[in-house]
C-alpha cells in the first residue's frame, strides 16, 4: 500500500496545488493514501534541510513530495516537487491538475491562515509546567499528578519542562523518560535541560563563599589543618575553591567524602546478596561524587554470605565472584546506587542527615587514627597528586584511600581498565567546566 507525503510552505501556491491534487487522487483511488505536512514560511528552511539530511536527499523548494511503502516499515521515496508530482499521477493514473493560480494563491492564503489559527488555539489550550527540581522525590510524586485532567480540565495538552540545577543530563534524560512512559494523554512532550542561569548563578554564589573560606584558612588556619567538605551538591567544587585560595596549605590537608556514596551502594549490594549492610566492605567510588561518579567493586568484599562456601565470621568473598552479571553491575546498580538517597528522602520527608553524619564521622575517625588502617574509603583529592592511576590532572576526583597516622595514601593495587579510565575523563571534563563557570 502506497502513502505520498506532500509537503510544504503554508504560503506556497504550488503546496496548495500539490494539496487539492492529492485530495483528488484519494477520492478517485481507494487505495490511495497521502498525508499532509503544512510548515510555516519561516521555519520550512529548517525543515526541509533536516528532513533532506536525514533520508539523503537533494530539494530546495517547496514543495517536498514523497511516497512510503506501508507495508514495507515505511520506507521514504523521494519524488520530487509539484511538477514531478503532477508528472506522475498523469503517467500512473491519468489524473492531472487544472487550478487557476487565482485558485492557487486563494488556497495558500487559506492554508496560512488556517495554520496560524491552528498555533493560536494550540497555545491557548497548551501549558508548560517547568519543575525546577524535578529530580526531587516532591517532583516524582508530582509529575503523574501534573499530567492529569482533574489538575488542568481546561487544558488539552501539556508540555513539561523539567530541570534540575544538581542533577547530572543522563539524570534528567532518565527523567525524561520515565515521563513519556507513563503514556499519559495530556501530555504533549516532555523536555530535560538545565536553566543554565540559573545553574551559573548558582555556582558565582558557591564560588564567592568557598574563595572566602578557603582565604579564611590560608591567613588564620595551622599549616597543618584538615579540611573535609560533604554535601549533596558540587562538593569536588567545592573542595577544589578551597584548595586553590588556600595556597599556604598543602593539598593533601583538603578532602572531599564520598563515604555516605560509598554506603548507600552497600546498602544496594547487601539487599542483592540478603546479608546486613556491615557486612560489605571495600566500595570504591570514582570521579565526581556529586556528578558524574561510578562506583567500582573490583575490591569489594562480602561477609557472612549463605552461599555454597560458608567459613566463619572473618571469612569474606568477592562481591564480583558472587554477583556474575556484569551489565547489571555497570547499569541498573549504579542507577540504583545513585537514586537510593532519594528513596529515603521520599519517605522520611527529609533529607539523609543520619547517613550524611556517619559517612563524616568515618572520614573523621579514620583521619584522626582512630579507625582501622586497612579499610578502603573513598575520597575526593587533588588528582596531581595521585600520578600512579595515570588519571586526569588539575580537578578534585574521588579515588579509593587508607588512613595511616593521621595521613591518607591512595590503594595502590587498583585496576583501571579502558571504561573506567573514560568514565574519569567524563567526570574530569564536567568538573572542568564547572570551573570554567567560576572564572567568568
Amino acid at each position: 500500500e502506497l502513502k505520498f507525503l506532500v509537503s510544504g510552505k503554508t504560503d506556497c501556491p504550488y503546496y496548495a496545488k500539490a494539496e487539492l491534487l492529492a485530495d483528488t487522487l484519494q477520492r478517485c483511488l481507494p487505495d490511495f493514501r497521502t498525508h499532509k505536512i503544512a510548515i510555516l514560511p519561516d521555519e520550512w528552511k529548517e525543515w526541509l534541510e533536516s528532513t533532506c539530511q536525514k533520508n539523503g536527499w537533494k530539494h530546495v523548494q517547496s514543495p517536498l513530495i514523497w511516497r512510503e511503502l506501508v507495508d514495507q516499515g515505511g520506507k521514504g521515496m523521494f519524488l520530487g516537487g509539484f511538477s514531478d508530482f503532477l508528472e506522475h499521477c498523469q503517467d500512473y493514473y491519468n489524473i492531472t491538475s487544472d487550478m487557476s493560480t487565482e485558485m492557487m494563491l486563494k488556497v495558500a492564503e487559506e492554508n496560512l491562515s488556517a495554520k496560524m489559527s491552528l498555533i493560536v488555539d494550540e497555545q491557548q489550550r497548551l501549558i508548560l509546567p517547568h519543575l525546577s527540581s524535578a529530580l526531587s522525590p516532591t517532583c516524582l510524586f508530582l509529575i503523574p499528578n501534573l499530567l492529569s485532567a482533574e489538575v488542568f480540565p481546561n487544558v488539552s495538552m501539556i508540555s513539561i519542562h523539567l530541570l534540575d540545577l544538581e542533577g547530572t543530563k543522563e539524570d534528567l534524560q532518565g527523567l525524561k523518560m520515565e515521563t513519556e512512559d507513563l503514556a499519559a494523554p495530556l501530555l504533549y512532550q516532555a523536555r530535560d535541560g538545565e536553566n543554565e542561569e540559573e545553574k551559573k548563578n548558582m555556582i558565582k554564589s558557591i564560588t564567592e563563599c568557598y574563595k572566602e573560606y578557603g582565604r579564611l584558612i590560608n591567613e588564620r588556619a595551622k599549616k597543618v589543618v584538615k579540611v573535609m567538605v560533604s554535601g549533596d551538591s558540587f562538593v569536588n567544587l567545592k573542595c577544589s575553591l578551597l584548595l586553590e585560595n588556600a595556597s599556604s596549605i598543602n593539598c593533601c590537608c583538603f578532602v572531599a567524602a564520598a563515604t555516605q556514596l560509598e554506603n548507600e551502594a552497600r546498602v544496594v549490594i547487601a539487599k542483592k546478596l540478603n546479608v546486613t549492610t556491615s557486612d560489605v566492605t571495600d566500595v570504591i567510588v570514582w570521579g565526581n561524587i556529586s556528578g558524574s561518579f561510578f562506583i567500582d567493586l573490583q575490591r569489594a568484599k562480602v561477609y557472612n554470605y549463605d552461599g555454597a562456601i560458608k567459613g566463619p565470621a572473618f571469612f569474606s568473598q568477592p562481591v564480583q565472584q558472587i554477583i556474575y552479571d556484569r551489565k547489571w553491575l555497570e547499569t541498573e546498580f549504579q542507577d540504583l546506587v545513585r537514586y537510593q538517597r532519594a528513596a529515603v528522602t521520599s519517605k522520611t520527608c527529609r533529607t539523609a542527615a543520619m547517613s550524611a553524619a556517619n559517612g563524616i564521622l568515618t572520614v573523621l575517625k579514620a583521619w584522626s587514627g582512630t579507625g582501622r588502617t586497612d579499610q578502603v574509603l573513598s575520597v575526593g583529592v587533588y588528582a596531581t597528586f595521585v600520578g600512579k592511576y595515570d588519571l586526569p590532572e588539575d580537578v578534585i576526583l574521588s579515588v579509593p584511600v587508607t588512613f595511616t597516622a593521621g595521613k591518607w595514601s591512595v590503594v595502590p593495587e587498583v585496576n583501571i581498565e579502558d571504561k573506567l579510565r573514560d568514565k574519569l575523563r567524563l567526570s574530569a571534563t564536567e568538573l572542568r567546566q564547572v570551573c570554567q563557570v567560576t572564572k567568568k
